[in-house]
């Protein structure tokens, strides 16, 4: 008898019994078919030919963690879309950016958000910090068939730790070996630039508000080099996506609020075309 032919008073039960905190274990043992296929081999690496999310920057401030996107997708050398969103909140205290082919990192975003409210139902708890960066790590791991083929997704994930009162930063290699970072980091193919601007521009005990700043110039700095990364689109009114996280949980600064800072960067930049310069010591 197949499992969805089983009568209501079972079916009930297994539900409600599942055997594990992980939603993606339960979907894959009742109904296997509604998970992405990780298992497909392509006849042709075809990873230049779907759209890709570009660059991410992520830093900590006293007592939280800003994250930040630009919002451009490329295909090639194709811009594929100017507005498309790659910052995600995946429960009340954290958050991920997506880099890589854009449509598996949007379904791996929907698909973790579902898998930490499970583990928290099931569970009446939330999961630790270390444990949510664990667990993306395996669905990243997942992946690597269909990365091998080109279709690479590789986020930055960022969230509050209650018990140490503070942001914590992790990324991932293509096989889903996390690393915690410190500090700051970015991923995309502008991240070299903007690392290199965060250096900079970076100061321990900095406000959210001073971080959400240097995160601005830092993707503006990636988008001057690297031609897949989109700067603040004015005109449009295109601004990168900026998410806080901290005691008070995550909060997304809305577009009014980004392009305020937008326009206090572009103001600054007419007079130092090269962004601000940090002091030597």
């Amino acid at each position: 008898m197949a499992k969805r032919d089983l009568p209501a008073g079972l079916m009930s039960q297994l539900f409600q019994n599942t055997g594990s905190s992980s939603f993606t274990d339960f979907v894959g043992a009742y109904a296997p078919e509604l998970l992405p296929r990780r298992d497909e081999v392509l006849a042709t690496p075809i990873g230049d030919q779907v759209p890709h999310a570009t660059t991410i920057v992520a830093a900590t401030f006293a007592g939280g963690v800003v994250m930040a996107g630009d919002r451009r997708a490329t295909s090639g050398n194709i811009i594929s879309q100017r507005d498309v969103e790659k910052v995600f909140r995946t429960d009340d205290y954290s958050c991920m950016g997506i880099a890589g082919t854009a449509s598996t990192g949007l379904e791996m975003a929907r698909l973790y958000r579902v898998e930490l409210e499970h583990y928290e139902k099931l569970e009446g708890r939330t999961m630790s910090v270390r444990g949510k960066a664990n667990r993306l790590a395996t669905m990243i791991r997942g992946n690597l068939a269909m990365a091998m083929q080109g279709l690479v997704v590789v986020p930055l994930f960022a969230a509050y730790d209650p018990d140490r009162d503070e942001g914590r930063i992790f990324s991932y290699d293509v096989a889903g070996g996390p690393y915690e970072r410190e500090r700051f980091d970015a991923i995309g193919s502008g991240s070299i630039f903007a690392r290199g601007a965060l250096k900079k521009l970076y100061r321990e005990g900095a406000s959210a508000d001073d971080i959400t700043m240097a995160l601005i110039q830092a993707l503006y700095d990636a988008a001057d080099d690297d031609s897949a990364t989109g700067g603040p689109d004015v005109t449009r009114k295109i601004f990168p996506i900026v998410s806080v996280i901290d005691a008070d949980g995550f909060r997304r600064l809305t577009d009014e609020q980004v392009s305020e800072y937008v326009s206090q960067m572009l103001d600054a930049r007419l007079i130092a075309p090269d962004g601000p310069i940090a002091p030597l010591r």
